[in-house]
């Protein structure tokens, strides 16, 4: 069983350097708003000319901020110092797609992708044990179930996790604070059944970013934080799940970004090389399907989707700590 860290808190110094970083984040965010590019809309998204012209690229403020301030007060060690390099390079690389007038191909993006992955597992299995404990199956046995993966291996498996966790959570961000919200909730979940409290500091820090910038895309949003945002999320989400010792469980504690962005860019992947079609009738991602075959608000789908989300990560945490 995993014991909760309410009696683990953070450091006082920890907790201030948080709140720094959300007020921070918070004004900074206000001021530079209109510094910002402009979103130019998205082919075939639903609601599109809604986004059109709002600030996008959000991600580069919040992510920064986050980064800067994690090196002033967060503790230091030299493996989160290349989490925090591979963290700013994935925001980087959205945020210079955003900017861009012309979108960077998906192949382009994809390697881009695949060298923060790796980059980013290489420096984890160096500083990390490899070994999996496999938290919920241990559940239903007597003795904790766990595996120790040889280190090419557990790269090669840690850069699918990662890559994928980019992507996923990028194909999610599209209905105001739904991206954020989601990860705020999956983030809490696993701040609560980490034991590495260094890391649980940066995630504290992070969590607190991502909700300055909440308060400005919470619909209808004042500006979008495009891929710079959802990049970034998306390494950090996968380096939480990598440190809880339990890799796996990020299908469940990620489960809505999963499904919501997961068959859409399942279905691209089988039509692209394969010629095979799914879900002919069902728009991709999910939250789409939802607005305009459902007929569900923006509202409707952040308050469904993040309902979804909580009820299962309240499951986990419940199973791991009682």
């Amino acid at each position: 069983m995993i014991t909760l860290l309410f009696d683990e808190l953070p450091s006082f110094y920890v907790a201030a350097a948080s709140i720094i970083v959300f007020i921070v984040t918070f004004l900074l965010t206000g001021i530079l708003k209109e510094k910002l590019p402009r979103d130019i809309g998205r082919a075939y998204a639903v609601n599109a000319e809604k986004s059109k012209g709002k600030p996008r690229g959000a991600g580069i403020i919040f992510v920064t901020i986050f980064c800067i301030l994690s090196f002033l007060f967060a503790p230091f060690d030299a493996e989160y110092s290349v989490y925090l390099v591979f963290l700013f390079f994935a925001m980087m690389t959205g945020f210079l797609d955003d900017a861009s007038k012309i979108p960077w191909s998906d192949y382009k993006k994809g390697i881009l992708d695949l060298l923060i992955a790796v980059g980013t597992s290489i420096t984890f299995a160096a500083h990390n044990s490899t070994t999996i404990d496999f938290k919920l199956i241990s559940l239903f046995t007597s003795d904790p179930v766990s595996l120790e993966i040889p280190y090419v291996v557990y790269v090669i498996l840690a850069t699918i996790l990662i890559w994928m966790a980019i992507n996923v959570i990028n194909c999610t961000d599209g209905v105001d604070g739904l991206c954020t919200t989601l990860a705020i909730i999956s983030l809490f979940t696993f701040i609560l059944i980490t034991t590495e409290l260094d890391f649980v500091s940066y995630e504290i820090m992070f969590l607190l970013a991502m909700s300055a910038y909440l308060w400005y895309n919470a619909s209808p949003s004042q500006m979008l934080m495009g891929d710079a945002g959802s990049r970034a999320i998306g390494v950090f989400m996968a380096l939480a799940a990598m440190k809880c010792g339990d890799p796996i469980l990020f299908i469940p504690i990620c489960i809505v970004f999963i499904v919501d962005g997961g068959i859409g860019l399942v279905k691209i992947f089988l039509k692209r090389f394969f010629k095979i079609c799914i879900l002919k009738k069902t728009k991709t991602p999910l939250h789409d399907e939802a607005r305009k075959n459902r007929s569900w608000s923006d509202t409707q789908v952040v308050t469904r989707f993040s309902i979804l989300q909580f009820l299962v990560c309240i499951i986990v945490i419940v199973l791991l700590t009682f």
